[in-house]
């Protein structure tokens, strides 16, 4: 099984092989719903919540802040994908070791990018149990009681035959699909909050009546506010996908898809997170959708919309982490690309995710401490400080200072908010029975 073969036509094979650059022939609305896949899902369902664990003022103050922090990263990573005349960062880990070199730039980028993608199709198995539980228990509220696990496993057996689709390319149909399941579901949850009103007794106070609770609590709300702009964990993947030549380069296209898909982020984030909590203040469930029980019809079908958006979400973060698997076997261990190969390594992380998801379904302090401890640095500041290095604007110039206070606030997050998120999954597990 092991590859034989020069090294430029093992190289070029490998390439040609690989789920990253084995296609170039993305249109530039591949970009739009690839990112709206990878920065709308679970994250959106839990924003209510996050606003009533900060309170009015800083919730709308750090959502806003955050959605144009990471347009100005997102932004850097666009143009840095090609900033070196005749090369191409197809990875998030390639730019890193330009900046930083070979080694470092690998154990820098490489941990935290694994971290964000294992760390969202975990919580994304999460999700998509929860809502295929909810849509069961509303459509069929006197059937016998069926144990999440076994709903987190019917979701799992799904993407035991999508993860060979072989790139990106091969998933924009479902890429597509959960683009425009994302935009539905989010309108349903802020329409329904909207019918429902503000709620009897409704209260913005903090739900924790004690000083450390309300820290605890608003630490974890910024972890939640930071899950839900993740999508740059593959932004150069989804670029790398692109054509480009001198005269056209790739990020023209790319932007373009970027400013779609955030317009249509804010348009999903903003009215669910305020809207939500206007209706049900501090009483609001960690996903949404659970606190909405009626109308039962339109409430079950955003739990199937969910489904679907999660099953697509999943994929596009699981497509680096099999890039990465795949290249370390083909690359380092030789083995020969293969479509044996691809079906037992893929097949191994999929199971992989799907018993962790099992065992620690704890879906709100998931999100923030995984929000906080691996989010925050891929998303707020480590573009900025490849930016710096890269680029070297004059000191104390405005770019200068723009990228030192994302950096700053990056840091505080990523310090911050897991905090929050341990202590959520700390008092979740106390009342918690395994395969329950």
């Amino acid at each position: 099984m092991v590859y034989e073969g020069s090294e430029s036509e093992r190289e070029r094979a490998i390439n040609e092989w690989l789920p990253v650059t084995s296609n170039r022939n993305a249109k530039w609305w591949y970009s739009a719903f690839h990112n709206v896949t990878a920065m709308v899902g679970a994250g959106v369902l839990s924003l209510p919540y996050a606003m009533s664990q900060l309170g009015w003022g800083p919730g709308v103050t750090i959502m806003l802040l955050s959605w144009v922090v990471t347009l100005y990263t997102i932004w850097q990573m666009v143009e840095m994908h090609e900033m070196i005349p005749g090369k191409r960062f197809d990875r998030y880990h390639e730019l890193g070791q330009y900046a930083f070199g070979e080694k470092l730039g690998l154990w820098i980028i490489i941990p935290q990018q694994l971290t964000v993608d294992v760390s969202s199709d975990i919580v994304y198995m999460v999700t998509g149990g929860q809502s295929l539980k909810k849509f069961h228990d509303l459509v069929c509220p006197n059937c016998k009681e069926i144990r999440q696990t076994y709903f987190i496993m019917i979701f799992g057996s799904v993407h035991f035959v999508l993860s060979h689709l072989p790139n990106f390319n091969s998933i924009s149909g479902v890429s597509l699909a959960a683009a425009v399941m994302s935009l539905s579901y989010s309108t349903i949850a802020w329409a329904a909050s909207i019918g429902k009103g503000v709620q009897p007794n409704v209260d913005y106070s903090y739900k924790s009546t004690s000083n450390p609770g309300k820290v605890f609590d608003f630490l974890a709300g910024l972890g939640e506010i930071a899950f839900a702009y993740a999508g740059h964990n593959v932004v150069l993947e989804i670029q790398a996908t692109m054509p480009s030549t001198p005269e056209k380069p790739s990020k023209g296209p790319m932007w373009k898809g970027v400013i779609v898909a955030y317009l249509i982020v804010a348009i999903c984030y903003l009215p669910v997170a305020f809207i939500g909590y206007w209706a049900f203040g501090n009483s609001v469930n960690d996903n949404i959708l659970l606190t909405l029980e009626n109308p039962t019809g339109l409430i079950a079908t955003a739990n199937i919309f969910v489904v679907i958006h999660v099953i697509g979400s999943y994929q596009i973060f699981a497509m680096p982490v099999f890039d990465m698997m795949e290249s370390y076997m083909v690359k380092e261990l030789r083995f020969r690309p293969c479509l044996r190969l691809r079906l037992i390594s893929r097949t191994l992380y999929v199971a992989f995710t799907m018993v962790i998801a099992i065992c620690f379904p704890f879906f709100g302090g998931l999100l923030s401490f995984f929000g906080g401890f691996a989010f925050a640095p891929t998303s707020y500041y480590l573009p900025c400080i490849i930016w710096l290095i890269i680029c070297k604007p004059k000191r104390f110039s405005l770019t200068w200072f723009i990228n030192w206070i994302c950096i700053v606030l990056g840091v505080l997050l990523m310090v911050l908010s897991p905090i929050g998120g341990l202590r959520s999954i700390i008092v979740s597990a106390k009342d918690y029975e395994f395969f329950s």
